[in-house]
């Protein structure tokens, strides 16, 4: 058993998110980790990135709860494995990830974490989720806009 960052990882112990990060950030290691890992990029991983999406499409088509947790870890992975990457490049990490998703789903969701009134059918909610994501689009626009 090799020691990383005073840790042992061993298969079927108890593994949270950090530790997966961890895990990551070790197979990605320059000095130490895996060949194949430590040579991918966004583009070169967008074939798997892919193809664990289809195989949680599949597992949710088939009702395979099983082989759906497996895949959405799969799929998990390659989040991770992106925000490495990104954060080697000095873009952005996981926590920005969480963080940029977690304003999203509040932002998107005045009814519940605001004091919006709460929409009174499900076509009323998304039609008031499309209208705050065309209003995220336009901000972003103009921003683009004015940095270019």
């Amino acid at each position: 058993m090799r020691i990383y960052n005073g840790k042992t990882y061993i298969e079927n112990e108890k593994h949270d998110l950090r530790d997966l990060e961890e895990i990551v950030a070790i197979l990605r290691n320059p000095e130490y980790g895996c060949s194949w890992d430590r040579k991918q990029t966004h583009e070169s991983l967008r074939k798997c990135l892919t193809d664990e999406t289809e195989e949680v499409l599949d597992a949710i088509n088939h009702k395979d709860n099983d082989n759906l947790c497996e895949e959405l870890g799969d799929l998990l992975l390659q989040i991770v494995f992106h925000a490495g990457l990104a954060e080697d490049a000095g873009a952005f990490n996981l926590a920005d990830v969480i963080q940029t998703v977690s304003d999203k789903m509040i932002r998107r969701h005045p009814h519940i974490f605001g004091d919006a009134d709460v929409p009174s059918t499900l076509e009323e909610s998304r039609a008031r989720w499309l209208e705050i994501k065309r209003q995220e689009k336009l901000k972003k626009e103009m921003r683009k806009n004015l940095n270019s």
